[in-house]
């Protein structure tokens, strides 16, 4: 076992690897950028290295900074999370070249899964079945059109160095084959750096099954596997393993592809092999076909852990010191049923906009395993992904481990930023997921139900004045005086991002009516505390002049200065705002330009995305106050449009 291995990554992953060096008393070395600074993974680790710079290019994806902190701390072994330089074969052959341990798959693996064309040849000559389709090298336009009338509509165009959904488009009817091909291949262009296509048969009602797999460089075995169906714009949101669904016979089938993919490249190490289910009718051992095969620890390997009971990170350290495989396939089982919810810093109503913002409140009930890089008074930062925790839960069956879930969802309480909280939780309910009907579509199809804000109620309301006030805190006095008559004052709020007025009134010490809208809450302190309209009270968290009431649905009501309550009644549809710090990738409008609702006018890269910035309205652009290249503050005025007569 090594004594002391550098962690080339931040956030969750660094913090999960940091937990099991703990355990196995390995030193650590976590590497950080300046933004990073004071985050968890660095105060977690033993040693801690600067590698400057706040983006990921100024610091994560120095391979030679980190190589350099690696030999200047003493650390053998570099451990690469997932993400940054953990698929680099150069970083590979770079460590290796240093003397050092690459905990991971050899370069020459990752090379051979690094191209989606090439993967699935090789995946076809050692027995794995892929789905039909055209995967050579004439990317001719007319060309790639037969090849796709061959195959039969609907067909799905990918990148062969894509992932993450860039550079992949579904085509349904031949007449629009051209214009999805010019597409994909312009977003793969700017993606990747390489506009190369296949093309697939699309599976209409497609399942992402994936199986977790471990090889010494010899030999492999297959831990199971995980659904990962639910999916928004190819992107996962919550995982569970085992798949709902699965036979013995297809487990075996699934299994043994997995075990050959792996064993065909030689691989070392943990990775995901993934594949794409027809799930129409059942699961049939003739219905899936390999997809892509990911060479490193998965964001959702904890489901996996879970329902084996293996620790994958200490099985990586064991293998990279030279260990054989810690079990053989006979030894591997299935404990019970695990779901692993993404929380997000993201505002979902806003198209699940990436956010920012400082966690005021950050807590997890105890009985879930909450894996998180970050801790409350951290900022959510716009040069990294925004996830703030990967929520997990165990149950002996997964009706058992769902109710657990939705309840370690209820009970998981964030304030200072928008989350996908609610939208995790509704996801939870639904009566599809429930039962174990899922498909890559469902999240899609039902997407006006899952992102539906409720509306407030007035009970929730009136706690949030109550506790902005300070009388939650105690049956105090109302500031104010009246000669015969109870003490009430009107609290200006704002509900959500909507303003109002909440009229509180003290009857008598421990006796407060708030008239929310017209409609009257009962507020009463006994021995146990408030009630309100009898009912105990919700959890919550004032800061400042905010308070956020937690539950299913978390509701924001900040109180307002009086002073300020006609200052701004919104952002004018004149001016087009950056919705979050980020660099301007492109501009597209011109002063004098004619434009209509809906038009792209800019890109704005942030949090590892494109947000194309469109015209609020039909009109003429005025002025245009940025250039591609330039880093912006969210808020910043970008472009102008002529002010609308009248």
């Amino acid at each position: 076992m090594f004594d002391t291995i550098l962690i080339a990554n931040r956030g969750e992953i660094a913090c999960r690897v940091i937990d099991t060096c703990r355990r196995l008393g390995v030193r650590t070395v976590a590497v950080h950028s300046d933004v990073d600074g004071q985050a968890r993974h660095v105060e977690m680790a033993d040693v801690a290295v600067s590698l400057g710079g706040a983006t990921p290019a100024e610091s994560y994806l120095r391979g030679d900074a980190i190589i350099d902190a690696a030999r200047k701390t003493g650390a053998q072994a570099i451990h690469p999370g997932y993400g940054f330089l953990s698929e680099n074969p150069d970083f590979v052959d770079a460590v290796e070249a240093a003397g050092l341990v690459f905990i991971g798959p050899s370069a020459k693996a990752i090379r051979a899964m690094g191209l989606k064309d090439a993967a699935k040849a090789l995946m076809a000559e050692a027995g794995v079945p892929v789905v039909p389709g055209y995967h050579g090298e004439d990317q001719e336009p007319g060309h790639l059109e037969v090849e796709a009338e061959a195959i039969g509509y609907p067909v799905l165009i990918k990148a062969v160095a894509g992932g993450g959904g860039k550079g992949m488009r579904l085509v349904e009817r031949a007449e629009d084959f051209v214009s999805g091909l010019e597409s994909a291949k312009a977003e793969a262009r700017g993606a990747f750096g390489n506009d190369a296509v296949l093309i697939e048969r699309f599976i209409t009602s497609p399942r992402h099954i994936e199986v977790q797999v471990f090889g010494d460089g010899d030999r492999a075995v297959h831990l199971f596997e995980r659904d990962c169906s639910l999916q928004r714009r190819h992107q996962k949101v919550i995982e569970e393993a085992p798949a709902p669904g699965m036979t013995e016979e297809m487990r075996q089938a699934m299994g043994q592809a997995a075990v050959r993919a792996a064993e065909a490249i030689g691989y070392k190490g943990a990775g995901t092999v993934e594949f794409i289910v027809d799930g129409s009718d059942g699961l049939r051992p003739d219905g899936f076909w390999f997809m892509e095969m990911n060479t490193r620890l998965q964001v959702e390997h904890p489901v996996t852990e879970l329902i084996t009971g293996v620790d994958l990170v200490e099985w990586q350290l064991r293998v990279a010191a030279g260990a054989p495989l810690p079990c053989a396939q006979k030894d591997l089982s299935i404990t019970g049923h695990a779901f692993e919810a993404r929380l997000y810093a993201e505002d979902v109503p806003a198209g699940f906009l990436p956010a920012t913002g400082r966690l005021q409140h950050l807590v997890f009930p105890p009985d879930v395993r909450a894996d998180t890089g970050v801790r409350t008074g951290d900022v959510i930062s716009p040069h990294y992904d925004p996830m703030i925790a990967k929520v997990i839960v165990h149950g002996t069956t997964r009706d058992i481990a769902l109710r657990k879930l939705r309840q370690g969802l209820a009970q998981t309480e964030v304030a200072g930023t928008v989350t996908n909280l609610a939208f995790l939780g509704a996801l939870a309910r639904h009566e599809g997921f429930s039962t174990g009907e899922v498909d890559t579509g469902l999240i899609g199809r039902d997407m006006a139900a899952l992102t539906a804000v409720p509306e407030a109620g007035p009970a929730v309301i009136a706690q949030a004045v109550l506790a902005l006030t300070g009388l939650e805190r105690a049956p105090a006095r109302l500031d104010g005086f009246t000669l015969w008559a109870p003490v009430a004052q009107d609290v200006p709020v704002e509900i959500d991002g909507d303003p109002d007025t909440v009229r509180v009134t003290m009857r008598a010490p421990g006796e407060i009516d708030v008239d929310v809208g017209g409609e009257v809450v009962e507020a009463r302190f006994g021995a146990n505390g408030w009630r309100i309209d009898g009912q105990p009270l919700r959890r919550v968290h004032v800061s400042g002049a905010s308070a956020t009431v937690f539950g299913a649905h978390p509701v924001c009501v900040r109180r307002l200065d009086p002073l300020d309550v006609e200052a701004g009644a919104g952002a004018s549809s004149d001016v087009i705002e950056a919705p979050m710090p980020g660099l301007v990738r492109s501009v597209f409008a011109k002063a004098g330009q004619t434009v209509a609702q809906g038009d792209r006018l800019a890109i704005l890269e942030a949090m590892k995305m494109e947000h194309a910035l469109l015209a609020a309205r039909d009109g003429t652009v005025a002025e245009v106050m940025t250039e591609a290249g330039a880093q912006v503050e969210a808020g910043a005025a970008l472009i102008r449009l002529e002010a609308e007569d009248g």
